[in-house]
């Protein structure tokens, strides 16, 4: 692998403990303990992931990735002793890719790790030819070859887990998702029971495309069965 992995904790241990399991696979670690010097080390480094816990000193966690994805699209994992499906809301809620509960499995970590880089750069730099087709719905238009939506010819910003489950949402316009559908295809992992990853996300693109993300037109709620995207009606 020649690929950098940023992992910020306060706890030495934790950062040698992850290290010993990823340098063995060929990553290259880039250790902090503090938000303040993680985010300088991402504006220096090139960060190909970032590994976060969300209590450390300076500037915790939350406040790290809303940082990070003012200027950037890199996979982060939150990394975290607070297990509550609320800090796990908000950690997804302000870009954060994934969340792993304290304490942990290396071998998950690693795992999780390595989904996330598979699916980022198959995403990002990988896009066959055959995946280049624009697909336009609505003032929607989604650009394969360069991972990004235009609204009415104003790009909007997304996450690469955002971009990947819109892909697939618009992809199948007009067709109920359910979520171990959405899940398995976005996610890569096997879906074991219902969590608040799907539900984070698709609240976040409705902020992103839709007029009144309330009333929603596009992105709509199937209660009990799943999601789905459709041209609005009077456009």
């Amino acid at each position: 692998m020649d690929k950098t992995i940023l992992i910020v904790d306060d706890e030495k241990e934790i950062i040698e403990l992850l290290a010993l399991y990823l340098e063995a696979d060929g990553y290259k670690i880039i250790p902090s303990h503090d938000g303040i010097d993680a985010l300088e080390k991402i504006h220096s480094e090139k960060i190909d992931i970032a590994v976060i816990d969300i209590m450390m000193p300076k500037l915790d966690g939350y406040g790290l990735i809303k940082k990070i994805r003012q200027e950037y699209n890199i996979p982060v994992i939150m990394l975290s002793a607070k297990s509550n499906d609320s800090d796990k809301i908000l950690g997804l809620d302000l870009g954060a890719d994934d969340y792993i509960s304290k304490p942990f499995n290396p071998l998950e970590v690693k795992s999780r790790i390595n989904a996330q880089l598979r699916r980022f750069y198959n995403l990002g730099n990988a896009v066959s030819i055959e995946e280049t087709s624009e697909i336009i719905l609505g003032e929607l238009r989604l650009k394969p070859d360069k991972c990004a939506l235009l609204k009415s010819e104003n790009e909007i910003v997304l996450t690469y887990t955002e971009y990947k489950l819109l892909k697939y949402l618009m992809e199948n316009a007009g067709r109920v998702l359910t979520k171990k559908q959405i899940f398995e295809h976005v996610w890569d992992e096997p879906f074991y029971s219902d969590d608040n990853a799907i539900m984070v996300h698709i609240s976040n693109m409705r902020d992103k495309i839709e007029d009144d993300p309330k009333n929603p037109q596009y992105l709509k709620t199937i209660r009990g069965l799943g999601y789905k995207i459709e041209a609005p009606k009077d456009r």
